[in-house]
């Protein structure tokens, strides 16, 4: 398994399994399938020319697993903290190994920021093996977002969570 920082050569394999996590949890992504839809492929190229998210992919057999995307914060005060977003691993490769050892690099991206103290991400609270994962990672539930996510009018919350580096 390789994990590496995604290009803009990786940008219509990232679209396509994306797309894939979209449909397959909606409940799980602030953004909707059908939002990123529209999307041309020049906006992933783009975002991973120019950041400033950094957006990792494990690899296996040269296929494209899995993803997570690290999101540093810019405003002033805030530069202390960067958050993991887009974390998914497709169906048939959980169990890898592959979703540890991307959120293992996405921390270890993190420490090399200069600044950056804390990382924080937001799990929907119903996905067990999610937290699960983040947990034996070292993060830990600070609170909860009752009311997170509105999918087709059925709210669903968040667990608010942290890793202090």
């Amino acid at each position: 398994m390789e994990i590496r920082k995604l290009t803009p050569d990786d940008a219509a394999r990232y679209r396509t399994i994306r797309l894939e996590a979209l449909r397959a949890h909606p409940e799980a992504f602030g953004s909707s399938y059908e939002e990123e839809l529209e999307y041309p492929l020049s906006f992933f190229e783009d975002r991973f020319r120019n950041g400033p998210a950094v957006t990792l992919g494990a690899f296996i057999k040269g296929e494209l697993a899995g993803t997570v995307t690290l999101f540093p914060e810019t405003k002033k005060k805030f530069k202390h903290r960067v958050n993991i977003v887009a974390m998914y691993v497709a169906p048939e490769h959980r169990r890898s190994g592959a979703g540890k050892k991307l959120v293992g690099a996405a921390l270890d991206l993190a420490r090399e920021m200069e600044g950056v103290t804390h990382v924080y991400l937001a799990v929907t609270s119903t996905n067990i093996p999610a937290k699960k994962l983040y947990e034996l990672l070292g993060f830990f539930t600070y609170g909860v977002d009752q009311s997170a996510l509105n999918l087709d009018g059925k709210l669903y919350s968040e667990d608010l969570m942290v890793h202090a580096l």
